[in-house]
């Protein structure tokens, strides 16, 4: 990737929000594109991290043996009557639906009536249990409070997955395995995950978690205490105390401590609201025919991409002046600069990371190595190769901008280097 085929708006970041100054950066630059309340394009950057998210989530979710599926976005309104929840999502407001002549549709906000259908004459048997789906696609909710950006758009991208058992136990354990996929697809992400026990709204069933991630630009405030925790929305629930106590083992709140956070997921334990409602069954072991005891897991991927935004951020004399993302989802390793003297070499480096299919930007533009290292920075890579009169010919100084960490090396040390981070990060 050359900088001059991009459109980079080089910008001073001023006047940042306060409560979302990663996303604004990404706003101010160009990088993402406002088309109205709650709806944004991506350029090819931010794409990128979105793509690796995808990736790590699908990495995780298959190595527990979920099935990739895709759903429509359009549905019959018919599906959502068939659950009892049409009405309920037209008088909230937060489905959008259109019409001609035949049917009415919606665009889908969530996907449980869609799965559930797909699971008839699909799943006959215990014999084929357990079973989970999972998909990742837009989603549409008219939401009215498009506050954050990216965190609550009208469109966004989510992570669903479904999961089918013969029986409340065989449920749990589902529950617990796809729960800790989760841990395991925040870890590589690297990002900080918090379950809290949470009121399951109108997706219903037994029992929820919501996966929060401890931040300031966060809309929900928790109870945590490193171990235990809750939504406070919780406490708003008719005898919350016997809901925390029987479903999370929750006895005690005293000892919790309030703290920010944004939730980037949810799980629930749905059990047989939706096959019931809907009458998709199975045959048991007995020749009986039982209604499927469903789960249901969400991440919304739009979210995440915006809090590894703002959990990135870097600083310099204690000003905002871009991001060091994770090498785990850096759209690109490496950001190649040099002055007008050293075209020839930094195109040779170039060439060289090419060969060996690394992620790297070169910037062939003739601005200032200041502007270009400030480019670098608000495209949150982790990396920056200097080309300078600082350094000898045939030599690179390399920068790690997480820590302004920098060391001298050859041109064959820095392709050898970043052989070695692609491997790590399998990319």
């Amino acid at each position: 990737m050359k900088v001059s085929k991009m459109g980079l708006k080089s910008i001073k970041l001023t006047e940042l929000d306060k409560m979302y100054p990663g996303q604004d950066i990404l706003l101010q630059t160009g990088q993402i594109k406002q088309y109205g309340s709650g709806l944004f394009a991506y350029d090819n950057v931010v794409l990128r991290v979105q793509d690796r998210i995808e990736e790590i989530i699908k990495k995780h979710m298959d190595s527990i043996d979920s099935i990739e599926v895709e759903m429509p976005l359009l549905q019959p309104s018919e599906l959502w009557k068939s659950s009892g929840r049409y009405d309920k999502y037209i008088s909230d407001g937060v489905m959008l639906t259109v019409k001609n002549d035949k049917c009415e549709y919606c665009l889908a906000p969530t996907a449980e009536e869609a799965i559930t259908k797909f699971a008839e004459n699909r799943l006959i048997s215990y014999k084929q249990l357990p079973v989970s789906f999972y998909q990742i696609g837009k989603k549409f909710r008219d939401e009215i409070r498009n506050r954050g950006y990216l965190y609550r758009g009208k469109e966004f991208l989510m992570f669903d997955l479904y999961s089918f058992d013969e029986n409340e136990d065989n449920l749990n354990s589902t529950y617990e395995k796809v729960k800790q996929a989760y841990f395991d697809t925040f870890k590589e992400l690297e990002l900080d995950l918090v379950a809290v026990a949470a009121d399951n709204g109108t997706i219903g069933g037994t029992r929820s978690e919501e996966m929060m991630v401890i931040s300031e630009s966060g809309e929900d405030t928790i109870l945590y205490d490193g171990k235990n925790g809750l939504n406070v929305e919780v406490l708003e629930k008719d005898n919350y105390a016997d809901y925390l106590k029987r479903e999370y083992n929750i006895t005690d709140i005293n000892n919790l401590n309030k703290m920010k956070a944004i939730e980037l997921g949810h799980i629930f334990a749905l059990g047989t609201k939706y096959s019931e409602s809907m009458n998709i069954k199975y045959i048991d072991q007995n020749n009986q025919i039982k209604p499927f005891y469903m789960g249901c897991y969400g991440i919304g991927v739009s979210r995440v991409l915006g809090v590894l935004y703002e959990n990135n951020i870097i600083k310099t004399n204690n000003e905002i002046v871009g991001f060091s993302l994770p090498l785990s989802v850096a759209p690109y390793y490496l950001y190649i600069i040099s002055n007008n003297e050293r075209e020839d070499e930094a195109l040779t480096l170039y060439h060289k990371l090419n060969e060996a299919n690394i992620p790297i930007i070169l910037d062939d533009t003739k601005d200032s190595i200041g502007k270009k290292i400030r480019n670098a920075k608000i495209l949150g890579i982790p990396y920056i190769a200097i080309l300078g009169a600082s350094t000898e010919n045939l030599l690179v100084e390399l920068e790690y901008t997480k820590d302004d960490s920098k060391e001298v090396m050859t041109v064959s040390n820095v392709v050898n280097k970043f052989k070695e981070i692609k491997e790590k990060y399998q990319r």
